[in-house]
């Protein structure tokens, strides 16, 4: 199938499906009629997926079928200190991503400011926050923390309660996790608990009874998460736990990479798949000299998704067996940083060897310093045109999980003008 046939069997948006000049109708995203409009937002029966450009942090939230909400992620740091690896920090420096991150939840979950589930994917500042750099430092109740990623999403927002991976103890799990996170996590899980009553519960690996829908489950049977890493362990469909790391602990070897430790899930909605991972990634060596990327084993256990995120923000992350693993429609990349998404990463998301048929690539950016530099790239080919400028990149699965859309959004401002959108078909998939 060539680039014009999967336009016209994948994308369903309307009269740009027919135009002659392929490029041309990929680069529009096609001439859907919600291009140019405000977000419509979310109705009842769909499934939606937003990764949140700020230009800071990874952020994603989450509505379900039946309007059950999660955050997964809300980080912060000094971005702009980063200089000419820095990508364009959006709306403005005027404030923290916490709070933009909280802006833009309000205006797109059902709930407005009640949210079911908060998740950090692991302790690092780009994807919880952390002591370092923050909008400032309050005291309440006995408890002092700086507001900085959740902390200061949780000054609009109401959680009702967080799944941690380490939760309740955590001094071996954190070891080598970044321990201004770590404090600054604890802490404000201290107030929260004891002031707001926010309930707090550990990871469990393998489930799919502890990320549910929490309204009315009854009426969307076919959706389901299932929980398939966490701690540098894996979970099979089976039940079986493998531990990627049981060798470095038994000899007692550090294992110094917070980014494996991440949690993972594969979300299923009818026939549509949906997989996220954190920053699950690491290269090392057991004690025996065995070499062992860990994206190789949760290959085992992930499925074919239809949409992807891409781990650790492309950044020498995306092992060849684990994208033949997914094989999917659709790659998502959230970028803070001119190293994200880097063209070792492109290159195995867009082999066609390691598994045929067209995919499409979209980063929350692709800046104009990287296009320069990688312009003449094959990848290329595959990257959305919408993420020259930037934008909060949203996943909508219909109704039933048989199609799906992705739109981006703009991120310059808050008026959530649709910028793009690409309508698919959902191919099945088998975990």
């Amino acid at each position: 199938m060539d680039r014009r046939d999967f336009l016209k069997t994948s994308l369903l948006g309307g009269a740009a499906l027919y135009l002659s000049d392929w490029e041309k109708a990929f680069a529009l995203g096609c001439r859907d009629k919600a291009v140019g409009k405000k977000w419509q937002g979310w109705k009842e029966g769909e499934f939606q997926i937003h990764f949140i450009y700020t230009g800071v942090a990874e952020s994603m939230f989450f509505i379900f079928p039946d309007g059950t909400t999660m955050l997964l992620d809300c980080g912060d740091f000094d971005a702009a200190a980063r200089g000419k690896k820095a990508v364009p920090i959006l709306p403005s420096q005027e404030r923290h991503p916490g709070e933009w991150i909280a802006r833009y939840i309000t205006r797109v979950n059902p709930a407005v400011t009640d949210v079911d589930y908060m998740l950090l994917s692991h302790y690092h500042h780009d994807h919880g926050g952390s002591d370092r750099f923050f909008a400032e430092r309050i005291l309440r109740d006995g408890v002092e923390y700086a507001l900085s990623g959740f902390t200061q999403a949780a000054e609009i927002l109401n959680f009702r309660k967080a799944i941690d991976r380490s939760w309740p103890d955590y001094e071996e799990s954190l070891r080598y996790a970044d321990q201004d996170t770590v404090g600054h996590i604890r802490r404000f899980y201290s107030y929260m608990q004891r002031v707001k009553g926010l309930e707090i519960e550990k990871f469990r690996l393998g489930a799919t009874d502890q990320i549910v829908q929490l309204h009315n489950p009854s009426k969307y049977p076919d959706f389901q998460v299932r929980n398939i890493c966490a701690n540098g362990c894996i979970a099979y469909p089976d039940g079986r736990v493998k531990d990627l790391l049981e060798a470095r602990r038994n000899a007692g070897s550090p294992v110094k990479n917070e980014n494996a430790m991440s949690l993972g899930s594969v979300f299923s909605y009818g026939p549509f798949r949906f997989y996220t991972a954190g920053d699950f990634s690491a290269k090392f060596k057991d004690p025996d000299g065995t070499p062992r990327f860990i994206e190789d084993d949760i290959a085992e256990v992930c499925g074919r998704a239809n949409v992807a995120k891409v781990n650790h923000h492309g950044h020498y992350s995306m092992s060849r067996k684990l994208v033949a693993a997914l094989r999917s429609q659709v790659w998502v990349s959230c970028v803070w940083d001119q190293g994200h998404t880097l063209p070792q990463c492109l290159e195995l998301v867009s082999d066609r060897s390691i598994y045929p048929g067209d995919r499409v690539v979209c980063p929350t950016i692709m800046p104009p310093e990287r296009r320069a530099k990688d312009g003449d790239a094959e990848w290329t080919k595959d990257i959305a045109p919408a993420s020259y400028e930037g934008g909060h990149v949203v996943v909508n699965v219909e109704k039933g999980g048989r199609r799906f859309s992705v739109s981006y959004l703009t991120a310059a401002d808050e008026s959530m003008t649709v910028r793009s959108v690409m309508n698919f078909k959902t191919e099945s998939q088998s975990l």
